[in-house]
């Protein structure tokens, strides 16, 4: 072996050998450092600030005089539980989870297959269109949905009035409100789950399908067998991230009804906001907050574990 190879042989037993900070270079330290940097400052110190604050009785004077907080423990939580505001807009919330989620993402899916899969240019150029919603602004589609909900000349009654029903009060009935409210917020996030569905759709090799034609299955076949199976990590992502979104619904019920009527459609969002916004009590709403970031843990936790449980 010559002095150059046995230098090199050497070499490359040296960095072998050497120990994983070492060996390992800063480049994706140095990437993954600015994520990381607003993750800690607007998430992690957040909770933490929220956790604290949810001790405490700080409000509006406090903010002015630090010399006012007290520290007054789990106080604000046991006035919460038994609090029934706090109950009702749990169980809004609770309403808007289970009448929105599915509909969302099966209706999202439905729509993104019928898209793939047209050959007509006009399902084609729909594509565009259906992600409108979710780029426009959330005061322009409550002026919009506010004019159809409109008892007395919206388009919707008057639509009705065609048939000879009578008016319907979509935003002023307790019941009816929590619907009307709902189909905007479903309309608004369909746009961006049907891209997500789109481009899953976009990555199935073609050849599957021609296989299968091959062989003889049915269109309804080629959905169930191959297309919905080969998403099945496409509808976990969307199912986590809208129930999650779900979970913490505020822009439509603030802006069409404020909540009411009656506090029909006050959600713990909602319901977090105007005890720390209007009410003035911060103390308070940090210890909403922190029940509501733990009930979307909770919930998202299980969702993983039972799609690990499943991949297993």
């Amino acid at each position: 072996m010559t002095v150059t190879a046995a230098r090199n042989d050497l070499r490359s037993r040296m960095v072998a050998f050497r120990p994983p900070w070492q060996r390992a270079t800063l480049v994706p330290y140095v990437l993954v450092g600015p994520a990381l940097l607003c993750l800690v400052t607007f998430s992690v110190l957040s909770i933490l600030v929220a956790v604290v604050v949810s001790l405490t009785n700080l409000d509006i004077g406090g903010l002015a005089n630090y010399g006012q907080v007290r520290f007054i423990g789990l106080r604000n939580y046991q006035t919460m539980f038994g609090d029934p505001a706090f109950w009702e807009a749990l169980g809004n919330t609770a309403f808007f989870v289970i009448v929105g989620v599915p509909t969302l993402v099966i209706g999202s899916l439905i729509i993104a297959i019928a898209l793939n899969f047209s050959r007509s240019w006009i399902f084609r150029a729909l594509r565009a269109f259906y992600f409108v919603p979710a780029i426009t602004a959330i005061v322009a589609i409550s002026l919009i949905w506010g004019n159809l909900y409109n008892s007395q000349f919206g388009l919707l009654n008057y639509l009705l009035s065609l048939i000879g029903r009578d008016p319907v009060q979509w935003l002023t009935d307790p019941t009816i409100a929590k619907f009307s409210v709902a189909l905007v917020a479903i309309w608004r996030g369909s746009g961006l789950d049907i891209i997500i569905f789109l481009a899953a759709l976009q990555a199935i090799p073609p050849e599957y399908y021609e296989a299968a034609s091959v062989d003889g299955a049915t269109e309804w076949q080629k959905i169930f067998r191959i297309t919905v199976p080969l998403m099945r990590f496409a509808i976990f992502f969307v199912t986590v991230t809208t129930l999650i979104n779900w979970m913490q619904f505020f822009d439509e019920p603030y802006v069409l009804t404020r909540g009411g009527p009656v506090h029909a459609t006050t959600s713990m969002s909602l319901y977090i906001y105007q005890q720390g916004f209007s009410y003035n009590e911060f103390g308070f709403a940090s210890a909403a907050s922190i029940v509501l970031f733990a009930i979307i843990a909770v919930v998202t936790g299980l969702q993983l574990r039972a799609r690990l449980g499943g991949d297993a």
